[in-house]
């Protein structure tokens, strides 16, 4: 497990008449950059950008390509692919409940806002996604002052810049749609509101996920069922990723090369396969799993941290998890009978929150 601490500096509660969190009392509001307030027509415009495939370099592809709402903001590939056609290295998260996250994309403690995170997506070039770069960004951001619609929507949620439309406004509009996708509907917010009952298996997988037999409430304990968290009165946040043992190159403690975590940005040797714990909501639906969609299904992933890691038998990630060196002391052989593997899997299903994944409010408004 790599650890680093995070003091919460330069935030502060958007405090916009026109938008409130309508948010269940087990859920804190999140915390909102000072130079982003949220709106409702700002939220509208990131909205509009979202689905927008002008935004990408030649025109191929939106930020919804890669994020389908049916899936919760995730699109069903191992890895996703790019304008060019190039893969990504790593599994496309979910967006939902991202304004709560610490920090984003699989394991940079680096990018601690949806506003630096999506520099990314924009403008990397390997893998290319976006495709966005110095030699066509002007060309981009005609194609988008071409429309009338972005001309009014920009003046408006924008007033006091000379160029209203612009990369930077771009990205505020996109994130602050991004901070509006809340999912705190589903059966287990209405269990604990006291509205919804479970059933026996899935009350038994509860008593399980929360308990100190399957243990999985150390990394996914949280409201949002993740181990990084940032809301309203936070003061101070643990950044904790982990090395789960999925892999154990020829037994050497190696992760496949460009894929390895936190170990490529700090280069010590303890990170190596370290990546941060992504949240649990709607998971029945964000398949495949793992940071780099490796594993298909929830079956699948209930069975290797029941076995306490994977062994690959044969190929270039060959190797026994189980015994990789780095691997997080949480990671252990669980001894779960047939029916308890059952009622995890039924628990994790009280997840899933069908409003979230067909709210208009953040369906395609091109339609």
């Amino acid at each position: 497990m790599a650890l680093c601490s995070l003091p919460i500096a330069g935030w502060a509660a958007a405090d916009d008449s026109d938008w409130t969190w309508d948010l269940p009392s087990h859920v804190p509001e999140p915390r909102v950059p000072d130079d982003n307030p949220m709106s409702h027509a700002k939220v509208g415009l990131g909205r509009r950008l979202f689905y927008d495939k002008r935004l990408s370099g030649n025109g191929s592809m939106s930020c919804a390509s890669c994020h389908h709402q049916a899936r919760a903001f995730t699109d069903g590939r191992s890895l996703s692919s790019g304008s060019t056609g190039a893969l990504t290295h790593r599994n496309a998260q979910g967006l939902a409940n991202s304004a709560w996250h610490a920090t984003y994309n699989w394991a940079n403690p680096a990018l601690v806002t949806l506003e630096q995170q999506m520099l990314i997506p924009l403008f990397s070039d390997e893998p290319v996604e976006m495709g966005i770069n110095d030699g066509n960004r002007e060309e981009i951001l005609n194609r988008l002052r071409a429309e009338p619609l972005y001309v009014t929507l920009f003046k408006r949620v924008f007033p006091e810049d000379e160029s209203p439309i612009s990369i930077g406004s771009v990205i505020k509009a996109i994130a602050a749609f991004q901070r509006s996708l809340v999912s705190t509907n589903s059966r287990y917010d209405r269990y604990l509101q006291g509205t919804e009952a479970f059933s026996l298996s899935e009350e038994r997988g509860r008593v399980l996920f929360f308990g100190e037999k399957a243990e999985c409430h150390h990394c996914h304990g949280s409201f949002n069922f993740n181990d990084q968290v940032v809301h309203k009165k936070t003061r101070l946040v643990e950044l904790l990723f982990h090395n789960n043992g999925i892999y154990n190159l020829m037994d050497s403690g190696d992760y496949p090369e460009s894929n390895q975590g936190l170990f490529e940005l700090t280069a010590r040797p303890e990170d190596m396969g370290a990546f941060r714990a992504p949240s649990l909501r709607n998971v029945e639906v964000t398949g495949p799993y793992m940071h780099d969609g490796s594993m298909e299904t929830l079956e699948e992933v209930v069975e290797h941290y029941a076995r306490g890691g994977r062994v690959i038998e044969s190929g270039p990630n060959q190797g026994d998890g189980r015994l990789n060196p780095h691997k997080s002391g949480l990671i252990s052989r669980i001894d779960l009978s047939d029916e308890e593997k059952i009622d995890l899997l039924n628990f994790l299903k009280t997840l899933t929150d069908p409003t979230f994944l067909t709210d208009e409010r953040h369906a395609d408004p091109w339609r």
